[in-house]
């Protein structure tokens, strides 16, 4: 029987990693038009766009058959671990954006391909009167500016005192913009907490990262989830490796960007940082906007505001400003969660608020039935990631092989959390694959009948870095 299945999202969780790039594209790291054209010309190549239902919202997903006291009760999905169910269907319900019109949809599997880096903002709390309400300027999100066409930005930020909050690769971005069009005049200030090993290139003393952390000997210096007693022996002999590593890295950084005299050294390792997926690339010339003055740092722990601007923690005197843009991040879990109709399933897809989100394979949430969520966990190349992880959906929709229990499942996410908070401090709830990405993929492998093993050579499995050419074909 013919079973129905809806993806939620057009973004690119999708099948791209080996549809070839245009022979115009000989950059190394693409712009994010050349992305844009590569995902369009994938959609229209394989004729997707029209299966595409554009300028429709979707207000919330309901399960419709078993109660949720049976459902929870099942010790695996279907009782046998198949993806399909007779016991119920997913009513999806959509509004037009445009029309304000809304319908329907039953489907017997939904796929959420949501995203996390849009939509839901995260904005920090602020006491009673001291937020953005108590501000005479603008507060806005980097969504909200990145919405805006370049001249329009500009035109944005123009003259205007200008603060960013945040370091990573949103406010790096805005800061050198508002730098740019504002100058000494009206310096933009980046305001932070926490200083980040973030990078002009990913070329650490002339090495291609890749070879220190994307090949299977970086994974064997890190304790891996369900590993057995001799990689456990191994990474803990090779823990001195994988701690030169990291300061190997870290000395490079430093050579190349003047991170002592701006105080802009982490008290973390980069190991941690790449484990936490947390690198970003400086823009080119930033703090060399930085020395003429039209870049300022300025570091705090907690701030506020005021009807002039900005209080920062420790200061006297209020940060006096026009505008504050919040380059703070995003609620990627509260965006899964509210699109979620029943009360149990919110509570069952987000899970503790001190764990990883409950993902079995990154993938599957265990007691949510016929559901999937593709692109919510990171790694360093978000587009095979995706890619390898819909294939493998592909295969368990195909019936190619079955869930394990959702206990089992249970025990494997809890593996995860551990290894995550092990190595990615407070940022484990990212659910970062980034450092593990190979281990992680020879699981899905295994469960697709594939081998595991991509290379040709012991010297090659063991030291070449691994990427999207190596998952092509099983």
């Amino acid at each position: 029987m013919e079973k129905k299945v809806g993806i939620i999202g057009a973004g690119i969780s999708g099948l791209l990693a080996y549809f070839p790039w245009p022979d115009s594209v000989t950059e190394e790291f693409p712009n994010q038009h050349q992305v844009l054209d590569y995902v369009h010309s994938y959609a229209t190549h394989f004729d997707l766009i029209k299966h595409i239902k554009f300028n429709t919202k979707v207000v919330g997903i309901d399960f419709e058959g078993s109660s949720n006291q049976e459902t929870q009760s099942c010790s695996i999905w279907d009782g046998n671990g198949e993806p399909f169910s007779s016991r119920g269907k997913w009513k999806v319900q959509v509004e037009d954006t445009q029309s304000y019109s809304s319908k329907t949809y039953q489907v017997d599997f939904v796929i959420l391909c949501v995203g996390r880096f849009s939509d839901v903002p995260n904005i920090p709390e602020f006491p009673p009167n001291k937020g953005p309400e108590a501000f005479h300027g603008k507060v806005i999100h980097s969504m909200d500016y990145a919405a805006k066409d370049y001249v329009s930005a500009v035109e944005y930020v123009k003259g205007k005192r200008v603060v960013v909050v945040g370091l990573l690769k949103s406010a790096l971005d805005i800061a050198m913009e508002c730098s740019i069009a504002n100058g000494v005049e009206n310096p933009c200030t980046v305001l932070y907490k926490t200083a980040h090993w973030n990078v002009l290139d990913y070329l650490p003393w002339g090495l291609p990262l890749g070879y220190l952390y994307l090949n299977r000997f970086s994974e064997l210096l890190v304790h891996k989830p369900g590993e057995g007693f001799l990689l456990s022996l191994v990474a803990t002999m090779l823990s001195p490796v994988r701690w030169a590593f990291s300061k190997f890295v870290e000395t490079g950084i430093k050579r190349k960007l003047p991170l002592r005299k701006y105080g802009m050294v982490p008290n973390h390792s980069f190991h941690q940082e790449i484990n936490a997926c947390l690198i970003s690339t400086v823009p080119k010339n930033f703090y060399d906007k930085v020395e003429e003055g039209s870049i300022k740092l300025k570091k705090s722990l907690s701030f506020s505001f005021c009807k002039e601007g900005v209080m920062v923690e420790g200061d006297d005197a209020p940060l006096e400003t026009d505008l504050v843009i919040l380059a703070t991040g995003f609620r990627g879990d509260k965006k899964l969660k509210d699109i979620l109709v029943s009360q149990t399933f919110k509570d069952n897809m987000v899970g503790s608020h001190n764990a990883i989100v409950p993902l079995y394979r990154g993938c599957i949430p265990p007691r949510i039935p016929q559901l999937a969520v593709i692109g919510f966990s990171e790694s360093l190349a978000n587009l095979y990631t995706s890619e390898i992880r819909c294939r493998w959906l592909a295969e368990l929709l195909d019936g190619t092989f079955k869930l394990p229990s959702i206990k089992e499942m249970e025990k494997e996410v809890s593996k995860w959390d551990a290894y995550m908070k092990q190595y990615c401090g407070p940022y484990y709830r990212r659910s970062c694959i980034g450092a593990l990405h190979i281990w992680y993929n020879d699981q899905l492998c295994k469960d697709m009948g594939w081998n595991p093993r991509r290379k040709k050579g012991l010297l090659a499995e063991l030291f070449q870095p691994y990427g999207p050419m190596d998952y092509v074909s099983p």
